[in-house]
């Protein structure tokens, strides 16, 4: 139960953060398709964008679980299952309050300068129609946003590898609708209604984090009580 909770706390994430994903990548869709031309039209190169694009967001979820699993393995499995948990809901809860503009700084995002980011996106365009607009699905994956990096700082925590990658997908699908009618519906959307959008994806993964949270806390008073530890 906990991991369908977790799943539908992650595509709601990625539905409520659709007006966050149009502000910032919108843009940046709609001007790679219109490098195409004539090419990027039809289904076949947006299947190919938002394909690569979601794979992507699967592939760092394997990874950040596969990590998590990793520190799990090292023989003092309950200590750090129980504190992993607890620092990756620590971690996501404050990348919630972070996009709220909560904290009193900003959290520093680490990735590529957005002029040398530019650069090699558009430059995508170039590759053909399939094969430039799925490099370039792969790239806007790779994009630092704080909602895709509290996910993933989630997905550290998912009991199996695959369920990392479950989750990350559950996000991006939840992306999915609005980045394909970017142009259609939520990209005439004011800033002030994708603000507002962006605001209650920020509820979500709080929510997310603190159910980590009490679940990392629940499992470190369990672990606690057991001989050796």
């Amino acid at each position: 139960m906990g991991g369908e909770l977790d799943y539908t706390l992650a595509f709601m994430a990625g539905i409520l953060g659709s007006g966050h994903c149009v502000g910032m990548c919108g843009s940046l869709v709609s001007a790679c398709f219109v490098r195409m031309g004539e090419n990027g039209r039809g289904a076949l190169p947006a299947l190919a964008y938002h394909g690569a694009r979601i794979s992507i967001y699967g592939l760092v979820g394997l990874v950040a679980a596969a990590l998590g699993l990793a520190l799990v393995s090292t023989g003092i499995v309950g200590k750090v299952q129980g504190v992993l948990q607890i620092v990756a809901g620590l971690v996501v809860i404050a990348l919630g309050l972070d996009i709220l503009g909560w904290l009193p700084r900003r959290l520093p995002l680490i990735g590529m300068p957005m002029r040398s980011f530019g650069k090699y996106y558009f430059a995508a365009a170039s590759k053909g129609a399939v094969p430039g607009a799925a490099l370039a699905g792969v790239m806007n994956g790779l994009m630092p946003c704080a909602l895709t990096l509290a996910v993933a700082v989630k997905a550290t925590a998912a009991p199996q590898v695959w369920q990392g990658g479950a989750l990350m997908l559950a996000f991006g699908l939840g992306t999915l609708p609005s980045m394909l009618f970017v142009s259609l519906v939520l990209g005439c959307l004011g800033s002030r209604a994708r603000g507002w959008l962006l605001k209650g994806a920020a509820v979500v993964v709080i929510a997310l984090g603190a159910a980590t949270l009490m679940q990392g806390l629940r499992f470190f008073a369990v672990m606690k009580n057991l001989p050796n530890w």
